[in-house]
């Protein structure tokens, strides 16, 4: 594993009028690892991860990928350079089959435009990425189910088998857990961490169970700033940390 990071975020700020979203932070994502990002709701963990991926213009701080600063570019720039990203709030287009959407990821990383839709449908290289990214996530019996008929959790593993066919160099991961379930938190848990050897993954959970399994390291924001970052058991037994978020019953 090389010591230089593949991500590297300098400084980053964001306001929402007197509200500091994200407040001068700064982090690493090096290669081969799974950088957790945990804190309570509103603390600005998805507001970083909008930042990051080029959603949201930066107040101050730079966003460094892959040696490059690509805090100029935009969200498909970025994205075609290798930043690929999982939503919060899924993104799916529901009336698409499922095979569609994941071919508009592959289309996606080629810099194809919407219009050229239909016929790259039946292009033999897209369908191929596509029907391989499914197949990873366990799909590929409904990839001509439309997506708006899957249950939630098979949604969270479509996102993912999208992200899957950009290619990435690093995976941003906005909370790919929520909505699972017990069964499903495991199986998703032991298939992102197979997928670290692949591409390095910033994650935002709530589910702490998978966080302590998964992360290399943990970060922790809280009111936009990061409070504490480290190893899983340094976080865990970390004083500030349990006042502010895990509560005094994690500490055991």
């Amino acid at each position: 594993m090389t010591d230089r990071a593949i991500l590297r975020v300098e400084n980053l700020s964001k306001s929402f009028g007197a509200l500091k979203a994200t407040d001068d932070v700064s982090l690493t994502v090096m290669p081969g690892e799974i950088h957790a990002l945990i804190g309570p709701n509103g603390a600005g963990k998805s507001t970083l991860i909008k930042q990051v991926a080029g959603g949201l213009r930066n107040d101050a701080g730079r966003i460094w990928f892959d040696g490059e600063d690509v805090t100029p570019l935009g969200t498909v720039a970025r994205a075609r350079a290798g930043l690929g990203r999982t939503f919060q709030i899924s993104s799916l287009a529901m009336e698409y089959t499922v095979l569609q959407n994941a071919v508009l990821g592959a289309l996606g990383r080629r810099g194809g435009a919407m219009r050229f839709f239909a016929p790259v449908m039946a292009k033999g290289e897209l369908r191929e990425r596509a029907m391989g990214a499914l197949e990873r996530v366990g799909l590929q019996d409904h990839a001509m189910k439309r997506t708006a008929d899957l249950s939630h959790g098979q949604r969270r593993q479509l996102e993912v088998a999208v992200a899957l066919t950009l290619e990435p160099k690093v995976f941003l991961m906005d909370e790919p857990m929520a909505g699972l379930g017990a069964s499903g938190s495991k199986s998703m848990t032991g298939f992102l961490d197979g997928l670290r050897s692949e591409a390095p993954i910033l994650l935002v959970e709530h589910d702490m169970d998978a966080v302590f399994a998964l992360a290399d390291r943990i970060s922790v924001l809280v009111y936009g700033k990061i409070i504490a970052s480290g190893g899983a058991e340094d976080i865990r037994r970390d004083p500030v940390v349990r006042e502010a978020y895990l509560g005094a019953e994690d500490a055991a």
